[in-house]
């Protein structure tokens, strides 16, 4: 089973590429976004990709803008609000029958919460962020995290027990404020990149399957309740 490689318009002169793969009886469709430094070819993103079709949900990735035209510079988040809508929107094109949920890794989930909260996106039944980047590395804090209180659907979020990207004790706090929304899944023994330390008790394959799984369930959960 291989990706179809397509274009997203984002605005009149801007235009991203996008990777769509449909498995047989897909029961969703996730709109994955990548992080800040790799796009959607990384290994990182493929292998979510495929794990995620081996248990029957579609993904459409795609890039930002600065990404496509080979940039390390993020957009403005006003271009990435307007590409997670457009690519929203593509994938409800391809899977109409399908529920949408979207989100992304680290920076790609943060910029999809952001468009969610200012304007609800359509069709979209929940959002999965992958390493959810609440503060920079040793700058603990939780205002990154101040606009989900305006997200109305349900949330999960998968984060490595490791990450210094997300203190523990706080983004349980925002989990917490969240309420009945916000499902927190950690991943022990992981880091922002879901990777463990060479002597770690769980392996790499462990750690993932553990992220996929956990997304999976929630999935289901969530097309039961629609």
């Amino acid at each position: 089973m291989s990706p179809r490689l397509l274009s997203i318009d984002v605005a009149q002169d801007c235009r991203v590429s996008s990777l769509f793969l449909q498995p047989e009886r897909a029961r969703a469709c996730y709109v994955f976004a990548h992080g800040a430094g790799v796009g959607m070819e990384h290994p990182s993103m493929s292998s979510v990709a495929g794990d995620l079709a081996e248990r029957g949900i579609a993904t459409l990735r795609y890039q930002f803008p600065y990404m496509e035209r080979g940039s390390k510079r993020p957009d403005a988040p006003g271009l990435c609000h307007a590409t997670v809508r457009a690519a929203t929107a593509r994938a409800a094109e391809l899977a109409p029958r399908l529920p949408l949920i979207a989100g992304g890794r680290s920076f790609g989930g943060r910029m999809t919460s952001q468009a969610q909260a200012a304007n609800p996106l359509p069709g979209v039944k929940g959002l999965v962020f992958l390493a959810f980047p609440l503060h920079p590395a040793k700058r603990p804090s939780v205002e990154r995290a101040q606009h989900l209180s305006c997200v109305r659907v349900p949330m999960l979020f998968v984060q490595g027990a490791r990450d210094p990207l997300a203190e523990p004790r706080l983004l349980d706090s925002v989990i917490e404020g969240l309420g009945e929304r916000a499902t927190l899944k950690w991943l022990e023994e992981a880091d922002h990149s879901f990777h463990v330390r060479a002597r770690a008790e769980r392996t790499q394959s462990d750690v993932r399957a553990e992220a996929m799984n956990a997304i999976l369930a929630w999935t289901e959960g969530l097309v039961r309740e629609a």
